[in-house]
């Protein structure tokens, strides 16, 4: 269940960091939005106010606003509004005595209304100055007009629009979290009920999991059944093969025990020498059959990270085949022709050495009374590929035998060998990503080839 929150949490925050991300840059937006709005409505409102004045100080002579200027004045966008009107020579015709500190200086007549950002009893102030032709009292000119309100109003306006917009952002956001949240959850309930039913098999239960899941999960089902199709498989195998070696030891050891008890009841030196050396030769019998088993069962689990290694395949084979060679009786002869093997390979050398070794001993032990030589050659291979060839001019294997020879434990003349010479050479190439072939020589014996890839040093473990 952990691992289910994890992901879960994961997939929240993956949505949600980028949905912050953009919600912190709306904010920012919408602050430099209200300010801009908030000067655009306070400029005009302020622009208004002055307008309203200037009229009203024309029409009055500089004697009175009217009600509706003075409600302006009052409370426009939420505070009180300031003014002083000003006549060509400067005398102040109405308003406040006290002006604004900061107001940019002029030169000349304003074409068009002016904003200002100035200071006003201490404090920071917007306003704006126009400039009117009026006549007043039969003096005539140009009147110049000054409105200005204090700048926390407009600030407060800001401040509170953007409170009203963060506020319905994070409530966007706070939704946004808890449908993610219990919206992931039910999104991963198929992984979840995959895993209860996964939990809920035995040890011994491998069979393909066959239940509907979402498209995402596919993949991981599919390599999950390979797994258990692998597993069950080896499973299988070594079921199999602990079943056969325990019926191939069992005559062994029994005749075994049985010599040995032969000795034990021997009652003339003679009786016991001949008898111990039955008892021995037995055992030897024995020990190379299981050795074979064992062997079978390692080619079996060769694993290319661990076990491979790159060889120089030239000096490798030749010391290979002086030892072949010297180990054959006479007249038994081993020709090579391995001058091609040339560079490096990447191998298990141990295990490939054991694989022609059971090829040379399966030609020695099959080939029949006829059998003079055993040849030993490395040829190319079609593309990246090295073939390793034994063959024999002894009395060969039937074709239609020949698929039986590369089984375990399977004789094609009975009460010979261990049947697994060949299976050990097959497991071998097959864990070397190769094949083992077998075909009628041009003399008539037996041909094994041993095909293996050409791997780059880059492949070893």
């Amino acid at each position: 269940m952990s691992s289910a929150l994890s992901l879960r949490l994961r997939l929240t925050v993956i949505i949600l960091v980028p949905l912050i991300g953009v919600a912190v840059a709306v904010g920012y937006w919408q602050l430099q939005t209200a300010r801009q709005t908030a000067q655009g409505v306070f400029e005009r409102a302020l622009l208004t106010v002055a307008l309203a004045v200037a009229n009203d100080v024309a029409v009055s002579e500089g004697d009175a606003l009217s009600r509706e200027t003075l409600d302006l004045l009052s409370d426009s966008s939420g505070g009180p509004v300031f003014y002083h009107v000003y006549a060509p020579d400067g005398v102040i015709v109405a308003g406040y005595a006290t002006p604004p500190v900061g107001i940019p200086r002029q030169t000349a007549p304003l074409p068009q209304p002016l904003t200002f950002e100035a200071r006003y009893l201490g404090r920071p102030v917007s306003g704006v100055r126009l400039q009117t032709q009026t006549q007043i009292e039969g003096f005539a000119g140009i009147f110049t007009t000054t409105v200005w309100q204090d700048r926390a109003v407009r600030d407060g306006f800001v401040q509170d629009l953007l409170r009203r917009n963060l506020a319905a952002l994070s409530a966007v956001l706070a939704a946004l979290l808890l449908i993610v949240w219990f919206g992931v959850r039910l999104g991963l309930r198929p992984l979840l009920d995959l895993e209860a039913a996964i939990r809920r098999r035995s040890s011994d239960e491998l069979s393909p999991i066959r239940r509907p899941v979402p498209v995402e999960v596919a993949g991981v089902v599919e390599t999950l059944n390979g797994l258990f199709a692998q597993v069950s498989s080896t499973l299988d195998a070594q079921s199999q093969f602990i079943a056969n070696a325990a019926h191939q030891l069992r005559n062994p050891i029994a005749g075994v025990l049985a010599l040995a008890e032969a000795v034990d009841r021997a009652k003339t030196p003679a009786d016991i020498a001949s008898r111990t050396a039955d008892l021995l030769e037995a055992a030897q019998n024995t020990a190379h059959l299981t050795e074979r088993l064992l062997l079978h069962e390692r080619a079996r689990a060769i694993s290319p990270e661990t076990s491979f290694a790159t060889i120089d395949l030239g000096p490798w084979l030749r010391g290979f085949a002086d030892g072949a060679a010297a180990g054959l009786p006479a007249p038994l002869v081993l020709r090579t022709d391995i001058e091609g093997a040339t560079g490096p390979l990447v191998a298990d050398a141990l295990m490939l050495g054991e694989a022609l070794s059971n090829l040379i001993d399966n030609a020695q032990r099959h080939g029949g009374p006829n059998l003079t030589e055993i040849a030993l050659l490395a040829l190319p291979g079609p593309g990246p590929t090295l073939r390793l060839v034994v063959e024999d001019n002894g009395r060969g294997i039937p074709e239609a035998a020949r698929a039986t020879a590369l089984r375990r434990f399977s004789q094609i003349d009975p009460n010979t060998g261990s049947g697994l010479g060949l299976a050990i050479a097959e497991a071998i190439a097959r864990a070397h990503g190769g094949a083992l072939r077998l075909e009628a020589a041009a003399s008539g014996g037996l041909r094994a080839e041993f095909t293996l890839p050409r791997r780059t040093p880059s492949h070893t473990g």
